[in-house]
């Protein structure tokens, strides 16, 4: 079974990590860094660049809208309607590969069944400890939709694949979507914080999902004979996947997902690989109820790099740029809890921590300019009473390297 790094407190503790000395500047091991606030977001997820420069950027409360560099569009129409709540809305975005000659703009987000079972409730789990919200009893899951983006408008919207099944309430959506160098699309699927579907093949809640550009099954798939399993499913035995990205260089595919209390991971995706969620973990559950380990059942796939404590990871992407020299080749990826950029070494099926960039907000997610500069999505952090935490509005951050000012003649 493949040994993987599982970084505790004490490593986390012994980390260089830094925080920012003021609003604009952010000192790491590739220089200073300015970071520059170029507008507010109300609760951005994600964000894709478009071939003109412009960002297209997604708020969870169900707007698309784009950036030019200096103003913030409207939102755009056409979107489809959300079902927004705590972790459900509008969620991930992606460009097909010939987006230059069809403008085809794929979105993930949460959407309510049409019929509403009556008399819906929600039991709630001991496993997940305080954070439940059972007045919510919604039923409801995540869906892909594409449309062709035309001016200020998308058109032609069309739902391509659809979570199933749809659950009440609760979160753990996934969303994030990349299209593979053959072209299929890639989404990732959570758990819903019902645990058990993650392990079952006939469901594709809790599964990384891989179909054609237009939703159709790939010939290639894990499961070609429907009785025994979905015919979407590359992998099982997810959580909460909220990053996934593919190495140009190698091809390789690689995930991260948040844990249970403790236990974030980083994984290699393998066709049809059971990654082991719910019945192994790196972490315990909320009422501090243990979980026996990936080495306790070699039938699962372990992962390459696990967090005790959680760092809360969110968007991954590998850096391509020449902007940051020594970052050219690794994997950028954000920490929401951990308030952190991280810098990892990653190749085949090992990785390591090079690097943990304190931001002081949470980082939801992250992507390369053409200028090899980087454009950070600061998550919109809601007030918390009960945790005496206050509300933190959300915004797009610039960070460009510092440049010393030169010292003048005495």
């Amino acid at each position: 079974m493949r040994s993987h790094l599982i970084i505790k407190a004490s490593m986390v503790a012994a980390m260089a990590m830094f925080s920012p000395a003021s609003a604009d500047s952010i000192v790491t091991k590739a220089g200073k860094l300015n970071a520059e606030t170029m507008t507010k977001l109300d609760h951005p997820w994600s964000f894709a660049l478009l071939p003109d420069d412009r960002l297209l950027i997604t708020e969870k409360t169900g707007s698309v809208r784009t950036f030019d560099g200096k103003t913030l569009s409207e939102p755009l129409a056409g979107v489809p309607k959300v079902a927004y709540r705590a972790q459900g809305g509008l969620l991930g975005i992606a460009l097909h590969p010939d987006f230059s000659t069809n403008n085809l703009v794929y979105l993930s987000y949460v959407e309510a069944a049409e019929q509403q079972p009556a008399g819906a409730k929600d039991p709630g789990d001991p496993r997940l400890g305080e954070y439940q919200q059972l007045d919510d009893v919604t039923l409801k899951g995540l869906a892909v939709a594409r449309g062709r983006l035309d001016g200020t408008a998308l058109k032609d919207v069309t739902v391509i694949w659809r979570q199933q099944p749809k659950t009440v309430g609760r979160g753990h959506f996934g969303g994030q979507l990349v299209f593979a160098p053959d072209g299929k699309l890639i989404v990732t699927s959570g758990d819903r914080q019902r645990f058990d579907p993650a392990q079952d093949p006939a469901a594709n809640v809790g599964k990384i999902v891989r179909i054609n550009d237009n939703g159709s099954l790939p010939e290639d798939r894990v499961f070609a004979d429907q009785s025994k399993g979905s015919q979407d499913i590359l992998s099982l035995g997810h959580r909460n996947p909220l990053g996934i990205s593919i190495d140009p260089k190698t091809g390789i595919i690689w995930e991260h997902e948040m844990g249970p209390k403790g236990g974030d991971e980083v994984n290699v995706i393998e066709k049809g690989a059971n990654y082991g969620w719910p019945l192994v973990s790196e972490g315990s559950h909320y009422d501090d109820k243990e979980i026996p380990s990936h080495s306790d059942n070699q039938k699962f796939k372990a992962p390459v790099l696990s967090w005790n404590p959680s760092i809360s990871p969110s968007g991954l992407i590998f850096y391509q740029g020449n902007l940051f020299p020594t970052w050219t080749g690794k994997a950028l990826m954000g920490g929401m809890s951990s308030k952190a950029l991280f810098v990892l070494g990653l190749s085949d099926d090992q990785g390591e921590v090079e690097e943990r960039i304190g931001m002081g907000f949470r980082v939801r997610d992250v992507i390369e300019a053409r200028d090899g500069s980087l454009f950070i999505l600061k998550d919109h952090q809601d007030a918390d009473e009960k945790n005496n935490v206050a509300e933190d509005e959300g915004a797009l951050i610039h960070l460009t390297p510092a440049r010393e000012r030169a010292t003048e003649a005495r």
